[in-house]
C-alpha cells in the first residue's frame, strides 16, 4: 500500500462534467443534475483501501448530516480487473453495508478521476453553487494507526462555511491514502 497525497487541484477550478452509473440504483448520474444545488461534494473512494475503511462510518454520517443540503457523490475509479474488490458489485455492497445515502458511482474509464486530478482514496472535492472548487483536501487528521479520532472536522468545517456563506479557510491539507489503481498505461502525467 503506497501512501499517496492528493494533488490539491487549484481552488476556483470548475467541476468537471461526468455521467456515470450508480452502483446501487443502476441509474446514470450526471453532473448537470446538480445544477443549482448549494454545493457538491465529490469523493473518490475505494472498498479495499485501509484509509477509506478507516473513515467509512464518517462518510455515511456525512451523507446523513449533509445530503439534504448539498449534493454528494462517491466515485470508485480503481482498475477493477486487477482490484476486484473495487468492482461495481462490491462498491454497491459497501454502500449498502455502510448505509451510504449518496450515489456511489463507477468510473470504469478513469477519465473522471483524471479530470478531477484524483490521486488517492479518499480524495475530496467540494464545489459551491457556481460549480467552483472551494475545498480539496483531507477529511481530518486521523489515519489508520495514528490514534486520532475520525471526526471529519476539516471537511465538515468547509461544508459548514459553504452552507453559511462564509469564507472557507485557504489553509487546506492534502488528503492521504492509497493511490488510485490505474489501468496499465492509463496513469495520468500528474501521477507519474
Amino acid at each position: 500500500m503506497a501512501l499517496t497525497a492528493s494533488t490539491m487541484l487549484p481552488l476556483g477550478t470548475a467541476a468537471a462534467p461526468f455521467a456515470l452509473p450508480d452502483t446501487v440504483s443502476g441509474k446514470t448520474i450526471d453532473l448537470k443534475q446538480f445544477t443549482g444545488q448549494t454545493g457538491l461534494l465529490v469523493m473518490f473512494l475505494s472498498r479495499h483501501c485501509p484509509y477509506v475503511q478507516h473513515i467509512k462510518t464518517e462518510l455515511a454520517r456525512l451523507g446523513k448530516d449533509y445530503g439534504s443540503r448539498i449534493a454528494i457523490v462517491g466515485i470508485g475509479s480503481n482498475d477493477a480487473a486487477n482490484y476486484p474488490e473495487d468492482a461495481p458489485d462490491h462498491l454497491r455492497h459497501m454502500a449498502q453495508e455502510e448505509g451510504f445515502t449518496f450515489p456511489f458511482l463507477y468510473d470504469e474509464s478513469q477519465q473522471v478521476a483524471k479530470a478531477y486530478t484524483a490521486a488517492c482514496t479518499p480524495d475530496f472535492f467540494l464545489f459551491n453553487k457556481e460549480g467552483k472548487l472551494v475545498y480539496r483536501g483531507q477529511l481530518d487528521d486521523s489515519r489508520p494507526g495514528n490514534g486520532k479520532p475520525v471526526t471529519g472536522k476539516d471537511l465538515r468545517a468547509a461544508i459548514e462555511g459553504l452552507l453559511k456563506g462564509q469564507p472557507i479557510a485557504l489553509d487546506q491539507k492534502n488528503s492521504m491514502g492509497c493511490n488510485i489503481k490505474w489501468k496499465a498505461a492509463n496513469a495520468p502525467a500528474y501521477f507519474k
